[in-house]
Order: structure tokens, then sequence, then C-alpha cells
């Protein structure tokens, strides 16, 4: 049986993937990472090829992405198949290291809540009449986390490695999928990182925005099982 394994965005866990883990849990061994102990995206991805098989198909979605960017970097062998789902290869920009700073800040002050309700996930849904019971789902999964995980993944974010060597020297059955409406990670971004890696297929899911897993989970689901059915 194949092994998956998953690794959710920033302050996100298992639940970004609760349609997907239903889907596949009986034709697959299906694991989800956790990227909340270290501050240094070589030592999340690290972490997580310390306890994964030897061989496993890899999905990350947006952190998650780059931590698997990360993972490919490290253990290429390793990986049979890769997802890369409304995520971003390159090293983070002046201008959102700025406005990282004030986010982490402002949850040093005991304000997490309001940065997750006003800062973040507002402007990473679709319009779509599910988007409030999405935003509902990541509140909890932020605030269960807590304070200190966003703080370390904000480091990790702030300075992570640009990956698009790395995605160069690819040649494994490769999904970029993303959001048509994506504003965090735009659907160039994704067009970039299937130009880099030769064996790839691109797949926009309209209506959906940073979250498609949640946002259109049926149309996500269909990527994802032609992906591991290659």
């Amino acid at each position: 049986m194949t092994h998956l394994i998953m690794i959710p965005g920033m302050m996100c866990d298992a639940r970004l993937f609760a349609p997907q883990i239903d889907a596949f849990r009986s034709q697959y061994e299906v694991e989800v990472a956790s990227i909340s102990s270290h501050t240094r995206i070589d030592e999340l991805a690290a972490n997580v090829l310390e306890r994964a098989p030897h061989k496993f198909a890899l999905a990350g979605l947006s952190m998650g992405g780059i931590v698997a960017m990360e993972i490919c970097a490290q253990a290429p062998d390793r990986v049979v198949k890769l997802a890369l789902m409304d995520t971003n290869p390159m090293k983070e920009s002046d201008e959102i290291k700025q406005w990282r700073k004030l986010q982490i800040q402002e949850v040093m002050d005991g304000k997490l809540q309001k940065v997750v309700r006003d800062d973040l996930k507002p402007k990473y849904l679709a319009d779509t009449p599910n988007k409030q019971a999405i935003l509902d789902i990541c509140m909890k999964m932020a605030l269960s986390l807590g304070p200190n995980v966003f703080l370390r993944q904000s480091i990790a974010l702030r300075d992570r490695p640009d990956q698009q060597e790395t995605l160069q020297s690819l040649d494994i059955p490769t999904l970029i999928l993303c959001g048509a409406e994506d504003r965090l990670c735009s659907p160039d971004k994704h067009k970039l990182m299937h130009d880099l890696i030769t064996n790839s297929r691109l797949e926009v899911i309209m209506n959906a925005g940073h979250m498609p897993t949640l946002e259109q989970p049926e149309k996500t689901t269909e990527a994802l099982r032609l992906w591991l059915t290659r």
C-alpha cells in the first residue's frame, strides 16, 4: 500500500485535508505530518523525514508545500510522487517580511485570534457559500495550535530558501495545483513551478482560493486521485 504523507499549511492540521483523508484512507496509508516544532524549514523537513518510511508520496499545501520542496532537496530519492498545492518556491520578499514582522508583534501581544480573523484567512478564500464554515475551521485549527506555533512557523517562512533549483532537478510524477482565486500564492507562481518540473501537470481549481482542499473538495480530491494513480 502506498504511503501518502500530507503536510498542512501554516496554523493548520489534518482538518485541512479531511475530505481527502476520507477519500483515500481505504486505498492508501495516509499520514498528516506536523510542522509546528522548529523555526527553520530544513529542520521541519528533516523532522518529517525522520518519521517517514523509506519511500512515500508527498503532498503539501502552502507552508506544507514549502516544507515538501525542502524534503525533495534533502532526500529526492525517497519521494516517489509530489503534489504542490497553493504554495511558493521563492524566498520571502522584503515586503512580506515587513508584513510578517507586524503580525509577529501582534501575536506576541496576545492577539492571535485578531490576526487570524482579520489579516489571514479572510483573504485566502474565494467567495463561495461554504466560506464562513471554512473560516470557522481555520480559526479552530489556529487556536488549537496556539501563538508559539504561529511564531515558530512565521520565522521559518520568513527565512526560507529559494527552491527553484530543487524543482528543476525533479523528475517524478508531480501535480501542481492551486485555486484560481488564490491571492496569496497566485496561479502565475504555479505556472512557474510547472515549467520548472519536467514531469508535472498543472491543475487550476475554479471557484477556489488558497484552500481548495476545503473550498472545492471533490475537484481537488479527483485531481489528487489522478496524480496518485499515474
